[in-house]
């Protein structure tokens, strides 16, 4: 990213609204990897559903920006700063006048149906927000989840008479239209379209109780409503009150909305669960963040509707969630159009923040709501952790999901291709490929009405910006059962997914005359391990099962053939050589922070006769993203095995030399090769171990009280034999703490226990 805004602005280089002229506060670092960008708009390369729709046409993204106090929509813009939440629009029925007549001189008739309030028992504790299980946003506002019914009042002017008409009307976006949904008629009394109705429940007196069904596939967002009426004496029409905005979500809970869960633990789980675990490190060596997605916190909604209005998506395409989750999957990361975090992988975060020091997506969507900038900084996880409360908070059920050694395929040859010369010494200018030692992204539910049957269910988000799709950063949403069997033809970004659970790793060795021949296939060393947070628990759910079957077993080689044939690379094993006399395994053990460790080869020669072995190993330190910095530290040893025996390599390693090494999230790497003298069965593994460090203790000190403060104990013990400096504690709560940082400044090797007041 340049010094000045972006000029990729996507789907608002042809609106009105421009990006901020102020120069962004950092530059934008940027994955090492990237595919050049097409020219064609966002939705004619991301959604082909959407890609006929004409770029003029009123309805795409927000609004003209103008005067902040006049009231306009919510897509207005004034210097780059997010526009009022209120967002009526001058051509809508709230900035007419106080009420119009059929003549439109705004004159009310005698005998005319006035309306003169509207009670949309929106509070929450209402029975419509609890009904509909929206009743912990934090939010005065109706929030319904559509394809359920809600009740409201009308008060009215004079009693309600048989012969009066009443029509309920529902608006979104710049031109609302009834064809595209974005315009919603509802006669009282009689049947509406697509599933919309009214009905009388009471009229009494001056007030008419209603019961009101919305459409299971309407749009979602933040709806203008207003009234129609009719009698003999004329027709009134409520003005719009900024007080009487209807946001409408996906629901779950409804059977006939795609996007429905069926068990209502999942349900409390995957969509009402504002709290989770992200996992990372390695698959021997697991840990785990608390994660605060506070979907229901104040303003959230907001910023996630502000998402969609961004990046122009079209408001009649918003009642399918694989678009709005494609949208999503695009605009949390940064590139192409100014989305939310701007991903940095460089290890300098001193323009922003740390991505490990964020525990929570408030603050970065709330801060992003509020200037219009992308946020500094993230990593896979925190993209991921913001998806998830961006999906929950609009009505999907979603997980965030960690897959242990993640592959990254950059050539679509759905293998991991590794380089090594003459002495199976990596090729590190050659390995385009990498393998991350984790890799975390998202799955959301819902019905697949544009795949085959059989596909719906779990469907893969990832919003970590590693290769484009269709010419744009977004990944997904792809169905897991497709990904399971291998048929990387079905969208969307199927054949990239596959390759990062279930892609063999592919040794090549350099020969004399230049060319590259296959040495090793490792088939079980990717997608190890994949696991969630369980339901209803804070342990882990291992879900590996559902993305691929069991390592080795007849389905799942079936599975790589069938994906390997539509690969780049669809020969890739002819060359490969079957000799595997001796079998190697790399042991490391349990390794912390700051201390000395040993790393382990055993070799076992499961042949009859003698094998000498010729083996090399390599060290070195590496992101979680698979790319490695310089070998440290090597080691060559020959090593002769009798017929059946074992033997046990090691390679000690001290602190002070990976130490100057060692990167953020980073891990360490160990190269093995080797080259059996007897029949030329060259042996070749890659191991990753982290090195850990100690977790932190939360304990409360004293009963926790609504309203009052109370202390909580911090306890996090220094493993480094130096002193910590410019240590800072990140506190956030769901509905308790809002975002806070806690100076430490600095911790001596020993226990720190810095003690903090909440409310």
């Amino acid at each position: 990213m340049m010094d000045g805004p972006r000029s990729d602005v996507g789907r608002w280089g042809g609106n009105p609204w421009q990006p901020p002229t102020t120069p962004s506060p950092e530059p934008e670092p940027e994955p090492d990897r990237r595919s050049r960008r097409g020219g064609r708009s966002f939705w004619a390369r991301c959604c082909g559903c959407c890609s006929c729709r004409n770029e003029t046409d009123a309805d795409w993204g927000p609004e003209p920006h103008g005067d902040r106090g006049s009231g306009r929509g919510r897509g207005s813009s004034s210097g780059g700063r997010r526009p009022d939440s209120r967002g009526s629009d001058s051509r809508r029925p709230g900035s007419r006048a106080s009420g119009v007549n059929a003549a439109g001189d705004g004159t009310i008739r005698e005998g005319m149906l006035v309306v003169t309030g509207v009670d949309l028992l929106s509070s929450r504790s209402d029975q419509n927000r609890r009904e509909h299980h929206t009743d912990e946003f934090e939010y005065d506002e109706l929030i319904l989840r559509r394809g359920q019914p809600f009740d409201m009042v009308l008060h009215l002017s004079r009693p309600y008479e048989s012969s009066d008409h009443v029509a309920l009307e529902l608006l979104i976006g710049n031109s609302p239209e009834v064809g595209k949904g974005t315009h919603v008629i509802i006669p009282v009394g009689k049947g509406g379209s697509g599933g919309w109705k009214a009905q009388v429940t009471k009229a009494s007196g001056q007030n008419l109780d209603l019961r009101v069904h919305t459409s299971p596939n309407a749009i979602i967002g933040k709806f203008q409503f207003t009234v129609r009426t009719r009698s003999e004496a004329g027709e009134f029409l409520l003005p719009f009150d900024p007080h009487n905005e209807i946001y409408i979500l996906f629901n779950p809970w409804c059977p006939e909305d795609i996007v429905y869960v069926e068990h209502e633990d999942w349900r409390q789980e995957y969509v009402l669960n504002e709290s989770g675990r992200i996992y990372y490190g390695t698959e021997a060596q697991i840990g785990e963040r608390t994660w605060n997605y506070g979907q229901f916190d104040h303003g959230v909604l907001d910023a996630c509707l502000y998402i969609l209005d961004r990046r122009g998506m079209p408001y009649g395409g918003r009642g399918d969630p694989v678009s709005v989750s494609r949208v999503i999957s695009a605009m949390v990361n940064s590139l192409d159009d100014n989305g939310v975090l701007i991903g940095n992988w460089s290890g300098d975060y001193s323009r922003g923040t740390n991505p490990s020091a964020w525990v929570g997506s408030v603050e970065i969507l709330l801060s992003y709501l509020r200037t219009g900038y992308s946020v500094p900084y993230g990593q896979c996880w925190v993209f991921a952790g913001v998806t998830t409360t961006v999906l929950r908070c609009l009505g999907l059920a979603t997980r965030t999901v960690t897959n242990f050694n993640s592959a990254h395929d950059t050539d679509t040859s759905l293998t991991m291709d590794i380089y090594f010369d003459e002495n199976m010494k990596p090729l590190e200018h050659l390995n385009h490929d990498s393998v991350w030692n984790f890799h975390v992204w998202n799955d959301c539910w819902m019905k697949r009405p544009d795949l085959p049957s059989g596909f719906g269910g779990w469907q893969v988000v990832d919003a970590t910006p590693q290769e484009t799709s269709s010419g744009i950063f977004c990944c997904g949403p792809c169905s897991v059962e497709s990904i399971k069997n291998g048929l990387v033809y079905m969208k969307y970004d199927t054949p990239f997914i596959f390759a990062e659970v279930n892609s063999d790793k592919v040794y090549w060795q350099r020969q004399d005359d230049g060319s590259f021949k296959i040495v090793y296939v490792e088939e079980k060393a990717i997608g190890t391990l994949i696991i969630t947070k369980a339901i209803g628990s804070n342990m882990r759910d291992d879900v590996t099962h559902i993305y691929k079957h069991p390592e080795g077993s007849e389905a799942e080689r079936k599975a790589v053939e069938t994906a390997a044939a539509h690969g780049s690379k669809p020969n890739v094993y002819s060359t490969r050589d079957s000799a595997e006399d001796v079998a190697m395994q790399v042991e490391a053990q349990d390794a912390v922070m700051g201390q000395d460790l040993t790393v382990c080869v055993v070799l076992t020669n499961r042949s009859s006769s003698r094998r000498t072995v010729k083996l090399h190993l390599y060290l070195s330190v590496t992101f979680y993203t698979g790319v490695t910095g310089s070998v440290f530290k090597e080691s060559k040893k020959e090593v002769v095995l009798a017929p059946g025996a074992s033997d046990r390599v090691s390679m000690p390693v001290a602190y002070k030399e990976y130490r100057p090494h060692l990167v953020d999230q980073g891990s360490m790497l160990l190269n093995v090769s080797g080259h059996v003298k007897e029949n030329g069965q060259v042996l070749a593994k890659q191991h990753t171990f982290r090195l850990r460090t100690p977790d932190l203790s939360l304990t409360l000190l004293g009963a926790a009280v609504v309203g009052q403060e109370c202390e909580v104990q911090i306890v996090f013990k220094n493993p480094l034999p130096i002193t910590l400096t410019n240590v800072v504690f990140r506190l956030e709560g769901s509905g308790l703490q809002r975002p806070k940082i806690l100076n430490v400044g600095w911790l001596l090797s020993l226990t720190a226990k810095p003690v903090t007041r909440g409310g």
